[in-house]
């Protein structure tokens, strides 16, 4: 009896090789298993599936975990406003540390003695795929045909056409990845210092030129509704700003950051949505959280992305900073008002009924309702205590 492996597959070209190779000279029984974070409509799951087939696997599933993509690990980017070097909403890193996990009980659930993935050697998935294996299912062998065979891509094409398996073998110009929280893009341009990404490189094209508005409603951090639209799950508010804004060409921007293996890389992305969730969340936070409540959140936060970027999902620091994020969203309860341009957007203000900066305390530089004068001298010098004893006293040295 042959021994079965499971297959992260995506159907383009590595995972593809994959297939073949498990089957036909590894002698493996092939379960290939595509998860969709969002990425994928439902012509992408029948279309995967005839590759699938056609590759001559054992068995194939698509699996939907964009909910549990969100539930586990969106909704606390968006609770941290997380953005990695200020930049990037980790649209990829994220979800391939779902997807990894969901492949694993997959294998742990038909008893597989292997898990295979497509990555090659040289970038930071093959990190976040097999530390997730390597905690999940660690009994179970981890195989990656293309990075321990270091193949190029003129190989593993030839080697399809050896095993009459045909597909458009022709090299995209741009490498794309598609999911719930935003879109990849590389190019020759991203792996240099110097150029930036040409329009045609991202997926959505620029179609509206005017202005429009856009609402969008928090409670307890989370979003509920769109343009006064209600949704039965956040995923499905997030793809409808998602469709809304990405006809602006609203998003895109070039990351360059540190990855897991060492290296400076940059890559291109385009997340309307999550742009434009992560900014509003921000300003409605600033009305409704303490000043100490933000600044303790913000740091937690940068560390909970730069963990998750790095691969250190399932360590128990990130469940103790989840719980904290989520029970900062208590009061971050209200609406945003948001203007979409070509190529940005603009925040115009919130109604929160957990807004701080009510007037019935005062009015910023106008008028206030709390103290006196006398309250504000007195309070001063108070606090100007500690510093006039230290000049004093280094002033006299």
């Amino acid at each position: 009896m042959s021994k079965k492996v499971v297959l992260a597959f995506s159907g383009g070209l590595d995972t593809s090789y994959c297939a073949k190779y498990l089957s036909e000279t590894l002698g493996y029984e092939v379960h290939a298993v595509t998860i969709n974070t969002g990425g994928f409509d439902k012509n992408d799951e029948v279309l995967l599936k005839e590759k699938a087939e056609k590759l001559g696997v054992a068995s194939y599933r698509f699996i939907d975990a964009s909910e549990k993509y969100y539930n586990d690990c969106v909704k606390f980017l968006i609770f941290g406003n997380v953005l990695k070097n200020n930049t990037y909403p980790l649209s990829v890193s994220a979800e391939r540390t779902i997807q990894a996990q969901t492949i694993a009980e997959s294998a742990l659930e038909i008893g597989a003695d292997a898990i295979a993935h497509g990555s090659t050697g040289a970038g930071n998935d093959q990190v976040r795929f097999d530390l997730i294996f390597n905690v999940m299912c660690s009994k179970i062998e981890i195989i990656t045909p293309i990075r321990d065979l270091s193949l190029s891509r003129e190989e593993e094409i030839q080697f399809l056409k050896d095993h009459n398996y045909e597909m458009d073998f022709d090299k995209a110009k741009y490498s794309i990845n598609k999911g719930l929280w935003g879109t990849s893009v590389g190019g020759k341009e991203t792996l240099t210092s110097r150029f930036s990404l040409p329009e045609e490189a991202f997926p959505s094209q620029v179609e509206k030129t005017g202005p429009s508005q856009l609402e969008i409603e928090f409670k307890n951090g989370q979003l509920i509704s769109v343009n006064g639209e209600t949704f039965s799950h956040p995923v499905l508010a997030i793809q409808k700003i998602e469709e809304l804004a990405s006809p602006y060409g609203i998003g895109r921007d070039i990351h360059v950051g540190d990855t897991i293996v060492g290296i400076k890389g940059r890559v291109g992305f385009e997340a309307s949505s999550a742009s434009i969730i992560i900014k509003a969340h921000h300003l409605l936070e600033k009305h409704t959280l303490s000043k100490y409540q933000q600044t303790i959140k913000s740091q937690l936060s940068d560390w909970y992305g730069n963990w998750l970027h790095e691969a250190l999902f399932l360590d128990p620091v990130m469940r103790n900073i989840e719980s904290f994020l989520h029970d900062s969203q208590k009061t971050v309860n209200g609406k945003v008002f948001i203007t979409l341009h070509p190529y940005r957007f603009v925040l115009n203000g919130i109604e929160s009924d957990n807004d701080l900066m009510s007037s019935k305390f005062g009015s910023y530089g106008e008028e206030n309702l709390a103290w006196s004068g006398d309250d504000v001298k007195g309070f001063t010098k108070i606090l100007s205590n500690s510093l006039n004893i230290y000049h004093q006293v280094n002033k006299l040295n």
